[in-house]
Parts: C-alpha cells; structure tokens; sequence
C-alpha cells in the first residue's frame, strides 16, 4: 500500500478477493470453444495458449521467489541486514498475480484488435530482433524517464512508494513498476516472453551488490515435512498458503505434477536445507528442513533410522558451523524415535553446541495456561515426557490429576510416586467421557486438535508471542511454538549444558528467562 493512496492504487477487481481469478474465465472458455468447433487454418493456436503461457508465467516467477528467499534464509545473498516480513512477501505475492491478470487481459484484447496478433509462429526471428530493438529503445527509454517521475514528491508518496516498501528485495519486486513493460506485448513473438527475460535481469542485475559470504547462525531450530502438501507452508512457497498452515484447498490437487516433483528431489537432495533466518538480540536464527515426510505413523516407524541419520547429520554441520544452540522440533523428536533427542548426545559426548528439546518450556507453557483456583485436570493422550513434567508439576501443586484408563494409571503412579490423594483413576467416567459444558482444554502437543466443540474453549498449542524487536520472516501472528522458542533463550541464557533426554529442566526458570527476554503467554477469553 502506498503511504499515500492515489486514484488507481489498487486494482479495480480487489474487492472480489480470490475471486479476481474469474475475470478472465470468459476469455479462457471463449478460445477453447474456438479451437474446438474451428479447424486446420482457422484455429488461432495464440488465443488457446494465451492461459497456460500466463499460469507459466506464474511458476517461473514462483521459481525466481523461491531462489532468492533461499538465498536470504542462508545468509550468502543479501544487500541488507534485515529479516524478510511477512507482510511484504504477501503484499508481493497479490501484486504479482494483479500484474500477470492485467498482461493477461490486455494480451487478450489485443489478440481480438489486431489481426496481426492473431496466429503467430512459435519462432519468429525478425519479431524477436524487433522486440529486442523495441525494448533496448523505446521501452528503455520511457522506462527511465517514467521511473525518475515517479520518485516526484506527488508520485512518489501516492504511488511509487509501495515498491520502495520492499526493504529486502526479491525479483518480483520489479513487478510494482512493471506497467511500462506492456508495451511490447503488441510485438512479442510468443506472450510471456518480454517478462520472463526482465525476470532474469531482475534476478541477476544486483547480484554485484549481494554479499557472498555465508552467514554463521547462533542457533539452528530443526523440523521436517509432514504431508507432501506442506512443502507450499514453507517459505520459499506460496505466502497465502504458508500464513493458513491447516486450512485444505480445492485447489491443491491441481499442484500434484509439482507435489509429486517435490517429493523426488527432497528425497534425492537428502539433506536438510535453510528456509527461514531471523535476528534478535545479536542472535542470527536459522530454521532448518529435514527432507522426510511422516504421513503416517507407520511410514515414520519405517523412517527413523533414516531421519535419525539426517537429523544427526545436521547437528554435526550446525556444530561444524560454530552454532551455539541446537533445538529439535517435537516432530523430530519422541522416546521411541530417538530418546527425546538424547541418542545425539550420547552419540557425539564432545559437542559444544547443546542440543534443546524444548520441554522444559512447553511445559511451562502449559501449567501457566490452566486457570488459577483449578483442583481437577483430566490428562488424556499419550504419556509422553511433556505429559510426565505436567502431571507431576500438577500434584506437587495438589492438583488432582484424573486419568481414564488404567494403565496409564499405573505408569503415572510409579513414574511419579504419587499418592491416591492427587492421582484418580476416572473409571465411572468411562473411556470416552464426555466434558462439560465451558470445559477449557489445554493442549500439550504442538498440533491441535482436529476436532472443536462450540460449548467449550481451546486454549493455544504450547506457544508464545514474539517480542517486536524480533525481525522476522514469516510469523504474521508474531506466535512462536515453545519448543522452538526454548533454544533461542537457552543461547540467550547462555546455559552451558543440554537440555533434551530424559531429564528436565526447571520449568520455573526457563519460564523467567522467556518472560525476562520479552517472550509473552497467549491468552484465552474464556467466558462464564
């Protein structure tokens, strides 16, 4: 958005939303009626291939985004030192689509105008030389003097100003100037090819002013793929669909060609790879993919010597890199698949950077989110080491702690020696109690659940807002899950041993240290 709105700052369709899309379905419908009921000469090839050339120009500039933000993630390839904002990547990600509807429309009409657009070969090389001539004269020249008008105060505050938003540039940055470049579309042998040439210049024309230098992060969060679909969360993908990680969309089985793809060349590449990087207190953070999908519980019991593996091998390049802290998302982390990230410890006894599992925290997290003046909690779900922490905290609080099956009885009462006083066996409950009206649930897994009823409250997965001073990449919500958060104030702290395995932490002091950091609790409305 300009600092300053002007008439014609936004595009005349914004108001259909995701519904914009639609205003060229009567262009895409009417050439494929005519190449169907036409034949031999009177089939306008350029007319039908008008739509699949402009979804090109979609993915090869997808292609160029996801480059680039690699690039930034790593550290080897920026001008600035500044975190890329998640409301420039979708302030970019919407012009973008805005821009290629506009050439498209205006390639449309121009094809039905002129019948010398009509028809035209695949190749054509005096068109190409003409189009190259047209842009290394006049288009070049209207472009400078175009650009230097619109750095005028008036221009400039009511326009111009959005494309100069963009602190961390990435190739389609360019596209908020991009209108002037319409002008060859009239000569363009094939549609699409003036703009796929300027996103190469784009792409490349700056790289002198980039730094080559690898930067070293303090602290490296690990996570991995879940479903092949979460590959376009990340990132280096789609902004609309990274900022709603759990909302499914009609459109996704369109994408199984580039799904499928993904697929193959995280299994090929097979090691993992950066996608985000952030700043905070001098603290350069790093968030790292492990190339494994866990679709199934089955598949992962399959997997994990093999994520194992690489989640080792990441740690020992993190400690090769001199990153001081280490936190392994719940994900890549559970008793049976590698201790609670203590097997990498053990494995490697001379690490300096300490390895974090974030429960200590996740914890704390939880055990703050329970309303004060609470005497009963059911504890459902699988025993984990998180759950352990929690119902002990609990019954050294004297909080009775309720369970609904018998042998999750018994290995409560002797992990934790508890007395029947502060641990129930809920048994005229049955194993499918049903809660009360206003029962408040409170998570202690980082996914949520799958299934809301209206007359209860939910309080947040383990998590905590950001501080503002933090500069990041992709948190519109400014929330951060705790076990990731437990690395970054554990290389804040300074803390010289680990923090994963078996034995926890004191959840009284990695909860002080947060909240001393500027890290805050979410807070849940819950009404009477």
């Amino acid at each position: 958005m300009a600092s300053i709105p002007g008439i014609l700052t936004e595009w005349p369709w914004k108001p259909l939303g995701n519904l914009k899309y639609l205003i060229l379905a009567p262009w895409v419908i009417h050439s494929t009626l005519l190449f169907i009921v036409n034949d031999g000469k009177d089939r306008d090839s350029t007319y039908l291939l008008m739509f699949p050339l402009m979804l090109w120009r979609m993915i090869h500039n997808q292609i160029w985004i996801t480059l680039s933000r690699y690039r930034t993630a790593k550290g080897n390839g920026r001008i600035v030192d500044k975190g890329l904002e998640f409301d420039q990547h979708l302030t970019l990600f919407v012009y973008r689509d805005d821009q290629i509807l506009f050439n498209g429309g205006l390639s449309y009409l121009v094809n039905r105008m002129f019948s010398g657009a009509q028809n035209m070969p695949l190749w054509r090389t005096d068109g190409v030389i003409f189009t190259f001539l047209l842009h290394a004269g006049l288009v070049e020249y209207f472009y400078y003097w175009f650009h230097r008008a619109l750095h005028h105060h008036y221009l400039y505050s009511h326009y111009h100003s959005r494309h100069h938003s963009s602190i961390v540039t990435e190739p389609i940055t360019s596209a908020i100037i991009d209108l002037i470049f319409a002008v060859s579309i009239r000569d363009s042998p094939i549609c699409g090819a003036r703009s796929i040439f300027h996103d190469i210049l784009n792409a490349n024309s700056s790289n002198c002013l980039h730094r080559n230098r690898e930067e070293l992060p303090d602290v490296v969060h690990l996570t991995h793929l879940t479903t092949p679909e979460s590959i376009y969360h990340l990132p280096l993908g789609f902004a609309s669909l990274a900022s709603r990680p759990h909302k499914s969309t009609w459109y996704m089985w369109l994408m199984w060609p580039v799904t499928f793809l993904s697929m193959i060349l995280t299994r090929i590449y097979g090691r993992p790879f950066v996608v985000e990087r952030q700043f905070f207190n001098k603290l350069t953070l790093q968030t790292w993919v492990i190339p494994r999908y866990t679709t199934q519980q089955y598949y992962l019991q399959l997997q994990n010597g093999s994520i194992n593996t690489l989640i080792e091998e990441a740690i020992v390049e993190a400690e090769k890199k001199g990153v001081k802290v280490t936190s392994v998302g719940l994900l890549d982390q559970g008793e049976e698949l590698n201790g609670y990230g203590g097997l990498y410890v053990r494995r490697h006894p001379h690490l300096k950077l300490k390895v974090v599992d974030g429960s200590s925290l996740a914890v704390a997290v939880i055990l703050n989110s329970i309303p004060r003046g609470t005497t009963q909690v059911v504890l459902r779900g699988n025993l984990t080491k998180v759950a352990y922490a929690i119902a002990f905290a609990l019954s050294q609080k004297g909080i009775q702690v309720t369970t609904l099956h018998q042998v999750e009885y018994l290995k409560l009462t002797k992990s934790l020696n508890a007395t029947e006083s502060c641990l129930v066996l809920g048994e005229s409950c049955g194993p499918k109690m049903n809660a009360s009206k206003g029962t408040l649930f409170v998570p202690f897994s980082q996914l949520p659940p799958k299934k809301l009823r209206k007359d209860c409250f939910y309080h947040y997965t383990p998590a905590l807002k950001i501080p503002t001073s933090m500069e990041n990449n992709w948190l519109p919500r400014r929330v951060m899950s705790a076990w990731r958060v437990a690395g970054i104030v554990h290389a804040l702290e300074d803390y010289h041993e680990h923090d994963c395995g078996y034995p926890m932490s004191s959840n009284d002091k990695i909860w002080l240290a947060s909240l001393r950091h500027g890290f805050q609790p979410l807070l849940v409305n819950v009404g009477e």
